[in-house]
């Protein structure tokens, strides 16, 4: 257990101390530290998980701003999972924070080795890599907890959590389950965060265009080179409109759910 104990004193009145010791022992691993991965991150940490890795390959634009935890005018440019990683050590020094840069995908997923995680968190954007995910996830030990959309939102009190195969008005959520009806199934049961609101965007400028964004530097090689060419202001085939409330909700859901899972083993 931490030797920095005031941290987690108002959770241990809630947990007890053996929860708490159990909560500080699990492994979570979270894909896409995006609007909903970042604010999940903050609270598994701040709720007392230790070993915590986050992945994800973008660096900080200037349009993460109105919802992104790590995201503020000083952070514009950095490595998301380098500036995460930094603030949950600015919360818990004694906390294992693994940040690992890349994109999750079919050629390379045997390298984040699943099998050693208790929670997985998928919060991954790309429709591809989050069915590939889905599909190994389920098919360890581990348990998946999964974000669908959280773009075109605004009603918090209409955000749910429900099994993957009972998600309903989310068109996220349908398109993941016509793709993944093409291949493997998931191999068991697995609780994700949605909303069936759907509201329209209703102004333009998708991309950032702002001289403070390394956008274009990172395009042009900047960094890691199998990074090269990948910044996602340009490269999405449909940019929507988000808020801090929906995509910190959501986040803030899939952490508790982990936490919730844990207060309940016996």
């Amino acid at each position: 257990m931490s030797t920095n104990k005031g941290i987690f004193q108002r959770t241990e009145l809630l947990f007890g101390k053996e929860k708490m010791e159990e909560i500080a022992g699990k492994k979570v691993i979270i894909f896409g530290i995006g609007g909903v991965g970042s604010w999940c991150a903050e609270s598994l940490i701040r709720s007392g998980i230790h070993y915590l890795t986050i992945v994800d390959s973008d660096r900080i634009c200037i349009t993460n701003v109105n919802r992104q935890l790590h995201a503020t005018m000083q952070t514009i440019g950095e490595v998301k999972t380098d500036a995460l990683k930094k603030r949950l050590l600015e919360i818990n020094p004694e906390a294992e924070i693994t940040a690992i840069q890349k994109i999750y995908n079919i050629t390379n997923h045997t390298q984040f080795n699943l099998d050693s995680y208790n929670y997985i968190i998928d919060a991954i954007d790309s429709l591809g890599s989050k069915v590939h995910l889905i599909r190994m996830a389920t098919r360890t030990d581990a348990i998946l907890f999964s974000s669908m959309g959280a773009s075109l939102k605004l009603d918090p009190t209409q955000v749910r959590v429900a099994e993957f195969w009972k998600v309903k008005g989310c068109p996220l959520g349908a398109k993941i389950r016509k793709y993944i009806r093409k291949g493997d199934l998931p191999a068991k049961p697995f609780l994700c965060i949605y909303s069936e609101e759907l509201l329209e965007n209703r102004g333009s400028g998708a991309t950032c265009g702002s001289d403070k964004c390394l956008c274009p530097k990172v395009k042009s090689g900047v960094g890691d080179p199998e990074l090269d060419d990948h910044e996602w202001c340009s490269q999405k085939a449909v940019i929507n409109g988000t808020v801090a409330h929906i995509t910190a909700i959501y986040g803030f859901t899939l952490a508790g759910l982990v936490i919730q899972h844990i207060y309940n083993q016996t």
